[in-house]
């Protein structure tokens, strides 16, 4: 008896121990560490092996072995490494399967990583990464193009950077000729990088800023405040969660350094409607002043320098119907930022879903009944003035042309401006934003030095991707070509929240149709449909484009700028253009 309990406590022992060698270290408590380091040994295992690699389902494994350590721990230590390796094990998947859904899902593990850990030392790899996926995997040159530059100027100090700024510049060269190549690679390029939150200020020890005044633009979903300054200046901002304790709503302060109050700025302004509550500034100190925004609802701002004449600009959201908002605060030198997540309740359909599927296309953004109309300049801005014509006087004519025919077609039509007064960039799309315009239509007439250039151009937000795109950029925005490229850093935290690819869509639609129109009777060059940075676009919530008519310092295109008869040739193709944009974007919402 006694040699049979023996027997079989040696049989258990055994079989304990073989249990242990075979089960995963996880499932007795490893740590986060050890369970990084087996997902990481395995990865670069598999990376090596040539026949193993082949295999989907060994990347699978790999992927979820990082997935895991990432779960057990979303802020931990070794979640953004995690994320990263994610995206690498998507990123070898891709190269082994050429399918661009695992090199779309790489993209998206290594945008995670660096959305959520901003500050990590990987970030500037997670960046490069998906920036040479899209460059090369997917022809997504221009998002490419703003992740390289986020790199140069976000991550100056990293491994990253020289090579990211050697990708600029061969994609810059490309859109050259070859005098301009040349000379480009003669050039340095500059290695003074300055964050768009923080302007280079001049030696004021003397003179100071001033802050001339506080402009609003608030509805009950959409605000947008405009500090004017006469001066460029660093300023830092802080935003607060609401306090019911204290009563104390979501509140958002403002610091200009070395900036005083103007006599024109109220000390306090109240709000009678929309989300923004009340402004109230203030001379902090003698040397900064603070201006102080209180909301009743707030889901995402953001905020942005623009120049010539220097203003901040702040746009705010409310939160969606339905939708639960929190605040998840985080802190770096110098400012304090606000990450806004919305939690969305779980939606019912009702008994009559077909009934309600009308209304639902409407709340989705994809029908259109209200365009807003830009005739571009105006007032004391003339815009560009060659061959005895003035573009303002152009755009306002052309306006109401195009204006006619959209009515016609059943459209709500709606004007920045229908006379000959001068509105900021910044309030003609704050303008379509608080009416909730369905599409932005900017219309302009374009200028070069050269005489002999001429055609029809068509214009979204993007970055610029050639020198002729960075002198109409710099020449509609009223700055040099050299801030071009400090605006284009402020752009790649703005476009991935604008209607950009609606809008690429529009913009074609609109350029084909009308050279269509236009060559029924004249012939006329195509320029092409193109980017640039735009402060006019700059927060456009719906599709928005912008028109160069023509060139004004061309003597035949000036010519036919004052025939009415043109005109609505062009008009009319604008409008197949829109009619063709509606029909697709229904036809994708009936699927």
């Amino acid at each position: 008896m006694r040699k049979f309990f023996f027997q079989n406590l040696v049989m258990g022992l055994f079989l304990a121990g073989l249990l242990v060698s075979v089960t995963p270290a996880s499932a007795f408590g490893a740590s986060i560490k050890d369970q990084f380091t087996v997902a990481w040994k395995q990865f670069h295992a598999l990376s090596k092996d040539k026949k193993k690699s082949q295999y989907r389902s060994e990347w699978d494994k790999a992927a979820k072995k990082f997935r895991n350590v990432f779960k057990r721990s979303p802020r931990g230590e070794y979640a953004p490494k995690a994320l990263y390796y994610l995206g690498r094990s998507y990123e070898e998947l891709g190269y082994h399967s050429g399918l661009k859904k695992d090199f779309r899902k790489s993209v998206d593990y290594y945008g995670r990583m660096v959305s959520n850990f901003p500050s990590h030392a990987w970030t500037d790899d997670s960046l490069f990464r998906r920036a040479e996926i899209r460059l090369r995997k997917l022809n997504e040159k221009d998002l490419a193009y703003s992740d390289y530059l986020t790199i140069v100027h976000r991550h100056s100090k990293s491994d990253m950077y020289s090579k990211a700024r050697a990708r600029l510049d061969s994609m810059d060269r490309k859109g050259m000729s070859p005098k301009q190549q040349k000379r480009s690679k003669r050039t340095k390029p500059s290695s003074t990088i300055v964050p768009t939150s923080a302007p280079v200020v001049k030696d004021s020890s003397s003179r100071r800023a001033k802050l001339l005044s506080v402009r609003y633009t608030s509805s009950d979903s959409y605000t947008r405040v405009v500090l004017d300054l006469d001066d460029e200046v660093r300023f830092r901002y802080q935003l607060l969660n609401p306090n019911q304790s204290v009563n104390r709503p979501h509140r958002l302060y403002i610091d200009l350094e070395n900036t005083i109050l103007g006599k024109n700025v109220h000390k306090a302004t109240d709000v009678a409607d929309g989300i923004l509550k009340d402004i109230r500034s203030a001379q902090k100190d003698p040397r900064t002043a603070r201006v102080v925004l209180d909301f009743n609802a707030m889901q995402d701002y953001k905020i942005f320098p623009l120049e010539n004449p220097f203003r901040l600009v702040v746009d705010v959201q409310a939160p969606e119907a339905g939708s639960v908002v929190r605040q998840n605060k985080s802190t770096k030198k110098k400012r304090t930022t606000t990450t806004t997540t919305t939690t969305t309740t779980k939606y019912t359909p009702p008994a009559n879903s077909k009934a309600m599927a009308g209304d639902l296309l409407e709340q989705l953004g994809l029908t259109f009944k209200t365009i807003m109309i830009d005739p571009g300049h105006g007032g004391k801005d003339p815009g560009a003035s060659a061959n005895r014509i003035k573009e303002k006087n152009i755009n306002l004519r052309f306006s109401r042309i195009l204006a006619a025919k959209l009515k016609k077609a059943g459209f709500n039509v709606l004007y920045t401006r229908t006379t000959d007064v001068f509105i900021p960039l910044e309030e003609r799309t704050a303008m379509a934003n608080i009416k909730k315009a369905d599409m932005f239509i900017s219309i302009h007439c374009n200028a070069h030095r050269n005489s002999a250039i001429n055609g029809l151009e068509t214009y979204t937000l993007n970055l610029a991707r050639n020198r002729n795109a960075v002198r109409v950029a710099a020449r509609e925005n009223s700055i040099s070509a050299k801030r071009i490229s400090d605006l284009q850093v402020i752009l790649t935290d703005l476009m991935l929240n604008s209607k950009m690819k609606e809008s690429k869509d529009l913009a074609k639609n609109i350029h084909t149709k009308s050279l269509a129109n236009i060559r029924l009777k004249w012939s006329v060059k195509d320029q092409g449909v193109r980017e640039a940075p735009f402060y006019v676009l700059m927060g456009a919530k719906m599709p928005s484009v912008l028109v160069e008519l023509g060139y004004l310092t061309n003597k035949t295109e000036a010519s036919r700028l004052k025939s009415d008869k043109y005109l609505a040739y062009v008009a009319d193709g604008i409008v197949k253009g829109v009619l063709e944009y509606k029909k697709q974007i229904e036809r994708y919402a009936s699927l």
